[in-house]
């Protein structure tokens, strides 16, 4: 559904991706990890024409949509959770929610579009409850599933999320990254930019790792979870021969 060619990309005279190069398949849940500063959030807005290309292809469903505007691709079929959600604090959640559907009404009604509204209310029953609310007087864990919300209410083919569960308690993590599972359900394909590694390579079919604007590492989320690296640098785990060596270590100190 998805394939970035060799994309590079700049801002000035900073280079933020490095000949990348990355494919999600319909119905997959892709995960992107890395460290801050790896160019994850760059290439979740090179997907949606919010940063430009300056060489090598973005296609979606076999179209080339590299230097296309972004109204454009939402239009196509993307939507984008953006990075510390970036609501309209000011306006009710409902009005959140009715302005990601801004682009349905003249194709396809206003009754659907309510019946989408409903769908979102079903996920997310909270955002029901607080729909008259500003959204600027919600919970972090609470905007978090209003732009989740007004994402999907685009409903789009591919959804990006970009770092669903930063600044979020660890049960609100889970509850979030459940809802990806459930729309994938829906026939929704994802791919998520996340730093919380353990989460989502739970949640993800494949993965990729980048470090300075570069894809490093690339395989099944089962894979890299395996991963001696992986578990060392974003596990936060010692891998089996690193435990043995310090065994060992500890049993020599003790002899002594």
């Amino acid at each position: 559904m998805l394939s970035l060619q060799n994309v590079n990309a700049y801002y000035g005279r900073i280079q933020a991706l490095r000949d990348v190069s990355l494919d999600v398949a319909e119905g997959e849940i892709v995960a992107v990890i890395g460290p801050n500063g790896a160019g994850k959030t760059t290439l979740m807005n090179v997907i949606s024409g919010m940063v430009t290309v300056n060489s090598g292809a973005v296609v979606f469903d076999g179209t080339d949509i590299t230097g296309v505007s972004t109204e454009r691709i939402v239009r196509s079929g993307i939507s984008q959770v953006p990075e510390r959600r970036q609501i309209f604090s000011a306006m009710s959640v409902v009005d959140n929610l009715m302005l990601g559907a801004y682009h349905r009404y003249r194709r396809e009604g206003k009754a659907q579009i309510e019946k989408d509204l409903g769908s979102v209310f079903g996920i997310f029953p909270r955002l029901q409850a607080r729909a008259k609310q500003r959204a600027g007087t919600l919970s972090g864990g609470e905007q978090q599933m209003l732009a989740l919300g007004r994402a999907w209410m685009a409903r789009p083919r591919l959804l990006l999320m970009d770092e669903p569960s930063l600044g979020l308690a660890p049960l609100l993590v889970k509850e979030i990254l459940s809802v990806s599972g459930e729309l994938r359900e829906q026939g929704t394909t994802i791919l998520v930019v996340e730093q919380n590694a353990r989460a989502v390579l739970e949640l993800a079919d494949r993965a990729y790792v980048m470090e300075s604007g570069q894809v490093v590492l690339e395989g099944s989320a089962d894979d890299l979870a395996a991963d001696e690296r992986v578990q060392r640098v974003y596990l936060g785990e010692i891998p089996a021969r690193a435990r043995e060596m310090v065994s060992h270590q500890r049993g020599a100190e003790g002899e002594k």
